[in-house]
């Protein structure tokens, strides 16, 4: 799950069913792995997550199971990816109460390979070395240190498209047709034109798209570098396609185009089966969260099409073992097992999470999914994680996201000065990083 967003995932429904069968049979069992059970009675592993990664709702650890019978899998979860991180600090510190497998956003990685390596257990050890060509190039680079340690596998990606309400545009005068509208918001201005085009004719209660914050993450992650340089140095304050991304996002806002909800929110999540808003900036993982929010009401309702201004990537994961786990080699037959490219296969069929593994992304080229109108998703996010670029990975870039969608948030809630939002922004990033 974003960076990136706090990304948070939501437990939801299987995905198009009409795609399980034919999916599902390029995918395989699973049977072949040769992972062998801990000896001496059963062993429970312990998966502490943020969000839902999906494994519960599409039945792999019951899979696993299965084939490890001495195995039991005890997921925990927390639902802010923020909170979550915070308890995993003050855990790593501490030496005590941590997990098997530990889950970490990509906009977190950079922080556990610069600052945390001796908290988590270098997978080489245990041969991860052999699963190099199984993932794409930037995936494992990120989770590698400058040693070569790898102290994580990839779980997803988040490659970027437009996810949309095709009964609301229809009751406000607009095509309803992907390649149309993919053709009219080809760039954000053409984006930003056609909501104010919406808004003249939209339907009661319903805004353009769901918040400004979630705009700017999505066109920040467009770009190779954001908050940081390759060589470290911060340079957010003055990088102008950040800027660009906040000017955007600050016209939206003055344009009235928002719902004004915050992400994550219990308002935002009600507005997904409320029409509140007409579209949402969507990585492959927000199709799942849209599902589980809006419903069985929502199918058909919504679609996917292109994201205007070009591909870009919004979130993705990885899967640890800190050095104070209890189940070290058991625990890495388990993330093996989840990340390989037949999981990680069924995983975006039955959840949406686009996979990190570049054979699962071949597994799912043809998708289709139903609940979104049949929309060609394995082309739409295939397609944009192909062309999203190798982005420049920082110490803090969650935080720093996290204060500049905060700042923007003041402007469409509160009615903030754009440059009193900005000033209020760089003074959290300086307080939350020094």
């Amino acid at each position: 799950m974003p960076i990136a967003r706090a990304a948070k995932r939501a437990a939801v429904r299987l995905g198009a069913a009409a795609l399980a069968g034919a999916l599902l049979a390029a995918c395989g069992s699973g049977s072949s792995d040769s992972a062998s059970d801990s000896p001496g009675g059963k062993v429970t592993l312990t998966v502490d997550l943020f969000g839902s990664f999906g494994y519960k709702e599409a039945g792999l650890y019951a899979e696993y199971e299965k084939l490890h019978p001495n195995v039991r899998i005890k997921q925990t979860d927390t639902e802010d990816e923020a909170d979550y991180w915070k308890s995993l600090q003050t855990r790593l510190a501490g030496g005590g109460g941590l997990a098997d497998v530990q889950g970490i956003e990509v906009g977190r990685i950079a922080s556990v390979t610069q600052q945390q390596a001796d908290k988590f257990e270098d997978l080489n050890t245990y041969g991860a070395d052999k699963l190099k060509s199984q993932f794409a190039e930037a995936k494992w680079a990120a989770a590698t240190t400058k040693d070569n340690k790898v102290l994580g596998l990839g779980t997803d990606v988040g490659p970027e498209a437009m996810c949309f309400r095709s009964d609301l545009f229809k009751k406000a005068g607009l095509p309803t047709d992907r390649a149309e509208l993919a053709a009219k918001w080809s760039t954000w201005d053409g984006y930003l034109e056609l909501g104010k085009q919406y808004k003249k004719k939209a339907p009661a209660k319903s805004a353009w798209l769901d918040s400004v914050g979630s705009l700017f993450s999505i066109m920040i992650g467009q770009e190779k570098e954001r908050y940081y340089d390759a060589s470290g140095k911060l340079i957010w304050e003055t990088n102008p396609a950040l800027k660009a991304a906040w000017d955007t996002s600050v016209e939206a806002a003055d344009s009235g185009l928002s719902a004004k909800l915050d992400q994550w929110s219990p308002q935002w999540n009600q507005a997904f089966a409320a029409g509140s808003f007409a579209t949402i900036p969507c990585p492959a993982w927000m199709l799942s969260y849209i599902r589980g929010q809006a419903g069985d009401a929502g199918q058909g309702k919504w679609d996917v099409a292109k994201l205007p201004g070009g591909a870009g990537n919004w979130g993705g994961s990885y899967l640890t073992i800190p050095r104070a786990a209890k189940n070290k080699k058991e625990a890495y037959q388990l993330v093996q097992w989840l990340t390989a490219p037949e999981q990680q296969a069924k995983l975006f069929q039955k959840q949406g999470n686009f996979p990190s593994a570049t054979g699962a992304i071949e597994k799912v080229a043809d998708a289709k999914d139903a609940y979104f109108s049949g929309a060609p998703i394995g082309q739409i996010f295939g397609e944009a994680a192909k062309a999203a670029p190798v982005q420049v990975l920082g110490l803090h870039d969650q935080n720093i996201n996290q204060q500049i969608t905060n700042a923007l948030s003041e402007v469409e809630r509160k009615g903030t000065a754009p440059g009193k939002a900005w000033s209020n922004a760089e003074k959290g990033v300086a307080n939350t990083i020094g």
